[in-house]
């Protein structure tokens, strides 16, 4: 009994610490934040922004930090003063070509390019909790992993790099981490909320090109050509029973054709359609059972109107985001400790997607929801639009949570060794 409570107590101790800790940065991590706004870069092009935080690490006596892994990618070790399992944190750092809209003081410096994705936040997160890390690392038992990811949002064509490349550089050897945490802002949520699904959170995303070959010829003449127009929005249409027919209704599944282009005069009958979309799910099997239907479908519409289909799938997909229930489950307790019970909800699968997938592929991870939305100040616009912002009281609780569930999973697995 004496023993159980000198736990709760030292628990406690060391939230209470964390909390100061994470209170005494505030200043620091709003300042870093809007640093990291005002100098977007969009993927593959986070140049400046690596160079900040690896100078960031290099300050704090990081042990090892490795730079340039899949281009400005960083991997860095901090050790703790007692042996013990590795865990690592994931942060994302690329901007989009969103315009800034929003009259701050912290408005983007860079004419057309936007953290619209709250990876401004992510990196000053990950950096507050790699800060209050450092200061306790004589207590910690084991080491963290810092990854620093770039291109989340997508490499541009023929270029490679994002959380794959990542893997397949390296970043989760030498050592492998047990476990892997990372965060997404979401405005849905007030800051100072936590979200969380204890098992699929975000869907699969699969970009396509589906081109459309038939016969041009004057529209006087129709018979005499075989009009792709006509063909593409049978397919259009077809493609949705995917969803409606092919696939047991109570899988979530988002088929979207998002652009098409064919045709320049309205009387010629075009000789070929170009169309783009992209396929959502929840399930790698329906995943991939979607897929050979898009194909089945679309050639087979083709073949029955004499023209021909040929449907290309971007390298860029990513796989749908599974956190490990096990994982959860022994880390909500630190998570409701260090932001409230209360402020740790509960959240439904969503069909957006994120590239923490790749390294849940490899050791079980756990990525989670941080609220930023404040509707009182008008934070309520979603991610990827001009409009989007962040309550900085989040940076706070971020630092928070992630400090206390790294250093509760390091105890966890000290305990089993």
């Amino acid at each position: 009994m004496l023993l159980a409570l000198a736990g709760i107590c030292a628990a406690q101790s060391r939230e209470d610490r964390i909390a100061r800790a994470a209170e005494a940065l505030r200043e620091q991590l709003v300042a870093q934040r809007r640093d990291f706004h005002r100098h977007p870069e969009l993927s593959n092009r986070e140049e400046r922004t690596a160079g900040v935080i690896a100078a960031r690490l290099k300050a704090l006596g990081f042990d090892d930090i490795r730079t340039g892994v899949s281009g400005h990618g960083i991997v860095a070790l901090l050790k703790g003063g007692r042996p013990g399992a590795v865990v690592a944190v994931r942060a994302d750092m690329d901007a989009l070509p969103i315009e800034e809209t929003l009259d701050v003081p912290y408005r983007s410096l860079n004419p057309g390019v936007k953290h619209a994705c709250g990876h401004d936040v992510h990196m000053t997160v990950a950096l507050g909790t790699a800060e209050v890390l450092s200061r306790m690392r004589a207590e910690i038992p084991g080491a963290v992993k810092f990854i620093f990811q770039p291109a989340e949002e997508g490499a541009p064509e023929g270029e490679q790099s994002g959380a794959a490349e990542m893997v397949r550089q390296g970043a989760l050897e030498n050592p492998r981490p047990l476990a892997i945490f990372g965060l997404h802002v979401t405005p849905m949520l007030p800051a100072g909320k936590i979200g969380y699904a204890p098992a699929a959170m975000l869907a699969s995303s699969d970009s396509f090109t589906l081109r459309v070959t038939g016969r041009s010829v004057h529209a006087a003449w129709p018979h005499q050509g075989i009009d792709p127009i006509v063909v593409a929005a049978e397919c259009v249409t077809a493609l949705q029973t995917i969803a409606s027919r092919r696939i047991d209704p109570l899988e979530p599944v988002v088929l979207t054709i998002g652009s098409i282009h064919g045709g320049n005069r309205s009387n010629i009958i075009a000789g070929e359609v170009r169309m783009e979309g992209t396929l959502r799910t929840h399930n790698e099997a329906v995943r991939e059972r979607a897929i050979s239907l898009v194909k089945e479908i679309v050639t087979g519409i083709a073949t029955a109107h004499g023209a021909h289909a040929e449907v290309s799938w971007s390298a860029h997909s990513y796989p749908v985001t599974v956190n490990d229930t096990g994982l959860v489950n022994q880390t909500l307790p630190a998570m409701r400790r260090s932001a409230g019970a209360a402020n740790v909800v509960q959240t439904p699968p969503v069909m957006g997607a994120e590239d923490f997938s790749y390294y849940q592929k490899v050791v079980p991870g756990f990525f989670y929801w941080l609220g930023v939305g404040n509707p009182e100040r008008g934070i309520t616009a979603m991610l990827h639009t001009p409009g989007f912002d962040a309550d900085e009281s989040s940076l706070e609780t971020g630092v928070k949570v992630m400090t206390n569930i790294v250093l509760d999973f390091l105890d966890r697995n000290a305990a089993q060794r």
